[in-house]
């Protein structure tokens, strides 16, 4: 009871604010872009933009690590397995992101040997079980997940392993929200940045935003009352003309994050260029295996030839994952594009945006407001 009657109050207060900030000119429209897939489905779960003033909109971002994996990463990790002879160990949710021409279950059902894992240790002590196996982990995720393949590496090294391989298609997410700010196709007010990057990270690396593009940000949690009060938070920050990074997480986020996790992220890997879907190239936005490590790293160890790859034709995920688009204005959402049957990653995964208007919008969807039905 006490949380609903918190949330009453926040919902008002933001409509009692949004009113005077319109009214005084600070916008008409505002854009508020949720970056953390997992933002995005409590968001679709909880009904919250269901709540807020109509020319309010809450728009996803490329916070779901498997939808911003390029389709050509996709590609090659295929190409790998059928050229080589190794055993792949990869997340439940990449097995079903559609290659140009195949997908990782789709390999699997041919006989190629790959195996789901619920932790990414399963796969270093299958490779220590099996010296005469070559092993890959796929290391998909951003800088939360990131440290946890750094000590999966260092303990293969001082173990002495020479039978297990890192595929990265770590990213990391302050460098992507200044791709996305270069835009000038998207327009946002303002960020609701992700909660459990920020506990790793820390505050200071989104600094920049509110430094040269002038927009508020506040890290949020992804229980209801915490979501509306990041909300709450933005306007506040425009009502006062002091855009900052606010942290509304504190029960898990620090200023400065956690030091140690980010220690063994560097200690292994180094900043690389890399690809986003729909964002394109992002200089210094992925992770690659560095000094020592290298010789872990599946790329160098298991080259392939040359990888033409396309987006599957109709699916507009490049335009999701940067706000331009919602899902339900795709012409195959729900139909030749669902759960059972996706096009694209957005659909696959579980903190895809696609995924998230599926299973909580896609009979309720109001074409004209742009938001869910009440």
């Amino acid at each position: 009871m006490l949380n609903s009657v918190n949330i009453n109050k926040t919902v008002k207060s933001i409509n009692d604010l949004n009113r005077k900030l319109v009214l005084k000119g600070k916008y008409k429209t505002l854009k508020i872009m949720e970056v953390c897939g997992t933002h995005t489905m409590a968001i679709a779960r909880y009904g919250i933009e269901q709540l807020l003033p109509e020319n309010i909109s809450l728009i996803s971002g490329p916070g779901c690590p498997v939808c911003v994996t390029p389709i050509k990463e996709i590609d090659i990790i295929i190409e790998m397995i059928r050229k080589h002879e190794i055993t792949v160990f990869t997340f439940g949710d990449l097995m079903r992101v559609p290659g140009t021409y195949s997908s990782l279950y789709t390999e699997r059902s041919r006989g190629k040997k790959i195996k789901i894992c619920y932790s990414p240790s399963d796969a270093l002590d299958y490779a220590e079980s099996n010296p005469a196996i070559k092993v890959v982990f796929i290391a998909i995720g951003f800088e939360t997940t990131a440290p946890l393949t750094a000590i999966l590496v260092k303990r293969t090294h001082n173990k002495g392993i020479k039978n297990f391989f890192i595929f990265s298609v770590h990213k990391t997410v302050p460098n992507s929200l200044e791709a996305l700010l270069s835009d000038k196709q998207i327009n946002i007010g303002g960020f609701l940045l992700p909660g459990h990057v920020s506990a790793i990270i820390g505050s200071k690396p989104y600094s920049i935003i509110p430094k040269k593009y002038k927009l508020p940000c506040v890290i949020g949690g992804f229980e209801p009352l915490q979501i509306l009060l990041s909300i709450y938070n933005i306007l506040n920050q425009i009502k006062n003309g002091v855009p900052s990074v606010e942290i509304q997480y504190r029960s898990v986020v620090k200023p400065e994050g956690n030091p140690v996790a980010v220690k063994n992220i560097y200690d292994v890997f180094e900043p690389v260029d890399s690809g986003w879907r729909g964002l394109g190239t992002i200089p210094s936005s992925g992770l690659s295996l560095k000094g020592p490590y290298k010789k872990f790293d599946a790329k160098m160890k298991f080259p392939v030839g040359k990888i033409i790859s396309r987006e599957p034709p109709g699916c507009i995920c490049g335009d999701v994952l940067k706000g331009i688009k919602k899902p339900v204005e795709c012409k195959n959402f729900a139909k030749t594009c669902n759960p059972s049957s996706p096009l694209g990653a957005c659909m696959v995964s579980s903190e895809g945006a696609c995924a998230a208007f599926f299973k909580y919008y896609r009979n309720s969807y109001n074409y004209h407001t742009g938001k869910s039905k009440p």
